[in-house]
């Protein structure tokens, strides 16, 4: 009988909305920000972005585009806008029902609907025409896959810093903006 009960009672854990969410800290040289990740709406871009993380991929590469009042990217380059080697492209699930609202967190990607790897953005307003609209690769959209639920002042500061063309590339900042580390926690 008791081990029934547990078996329930697991059961019921394993399926309680509560367990379809993670959380990661991404700890910048300006502050950490704490990210909710919704593995319920958008599995493969979590088991992507988590597998980045649990490789310590994300570990000295910077915002390498910051874009004041849209948003800020980062996941790939280091501190001399070097790139670092990415797994294959994911399928993109930007028709999840996730919007990009202030504050959530998207897979980066090409014009190719189907090509984001490692980068990831996190808008700083509502960025309402990112969101899916159709299948077409100009109505696909961007794939939100968590939000920001601690240190959005940080993001906002990151928003705003100073930017410039670096090599080929632009919104640049003009110091650079380290994520030292992203991590995995227990709860916000």
């Amino acid at each position: 009988m008791k081990k029934i009960t547990l078996l329930l009672l697991l059961s019921f854990c394993l399926a309680s909305p509560a367990f379809a969410y993670k959380y990661v800290v991404i700890e910048t040289n300006y502050g950490d920000i704490t990210v909710e990740l919704n593995d319920e709406k958008a599995p493969q871009s979590v088991a992507n972005f988590l597998s980045y993380v649990d490789a310590l991929h994300y570990t000295d590469t910077i915002f390498h585009r910051v874009i004041k009042d849209f948003m800020i990217q980062g996941g790939n380059f280091t501190v001399d806008m070097a790139p670092k080697k990415n797994r294959a492209p994911i399928k993109n699930e930007a028709a999840n029902g996730l919007r990009n609202l202030r504050g959530t967190i998207a897979m980066a990607r090409t014009n190719v609907v189907d090509s984001a790897t490692s980068q990831f953005f996190i808008n700083l307003k509502d960025n309402g025409f990112l969101d899916h609209k159709n299948t077409s690769p100009q109505g696909y959209g961007y794939a939100v896959f968590g939000k920001v639920v601690k240190g959005m002042e940080v993001v906002d500061k990151i928003g705003s810093t100073q930017t410039h063309t670096f090599k080929r590339f632009r919104d640049v900042p003009v110091e650079p903006v380290v994520i030292r580390s992203i991590n995995r926690v227990n709860q916000e």
